[in-house]
């Protein structure tokens, strides 16, 4: 009996991410993100450590924040090889951003996780996702157009 009480406390924390803790992005966790953010506009910034620019633009993404903090963000650490959660969350504290939703892609097979996400997509870094309350998702590739992501947050 206390087995599965265990797995029912499991199943019901495992789809949470709680802000300051870089949770393990598994199958099914983008659709647990969308599930939880339906009808409402969201922004999911994909980043990598080993990816250059994406250090480089975490602190403008704390400013954003401060300019729209109604803002939903999440962030998904989406390395080709998973990282210790220790140093995304060091990474994202240094860039000011601990409170924010955080994810860490937690699986070896990282082509699966990007299918899930978006099928097209083959692991460029940076990559950001505009979501609007009607589920139509903006896709931009690359170094940030923080004028793009202002005049759409404005727009929500």
């Amino acid at each position: 009996m206390r087995w599965l009480a265990f797995l029912a406390a499991v199943f019901l924390c495992a789809g949470t991410a709680a802000a300051g803790d870089a949770q393990p992005f598994v199958r099914g966790s983008w659709q647990d993100i969308r599930a939880r953010y339906a009808d409402r506009p969201l922004v999911v910034h994909l980043w990598g450590i080993t990816c250059g620019p994406c250090l480089t633009e975490l602190p403008r993404w704390s400013r954003l924040r401060e300019t729209f903090p109604k803002m939903d963000l999440v962030l998904v650490a989406a390395d080709p090889a998973p990282m210790p959660a220790d140093k995304i969350a060091a990474t994202l504290a240094k860039a000011g951003l601990s409170d924010v939703e955080s994810w860490n892609f937690a699986d070896r097979f990282t082509a699966r996780l990007r299918f899930e996400i978006d099928p097209a997509w083959r692991g460029e870094l940076p990559r950001t996702l505009l979501i609007d309350p009607a589920g139509t998702v903006t896709v931009m590739s690359g170094v940030t157009d923080w004028k793009v992501i202002e005049d759409w947050a404005r727009e929500r």
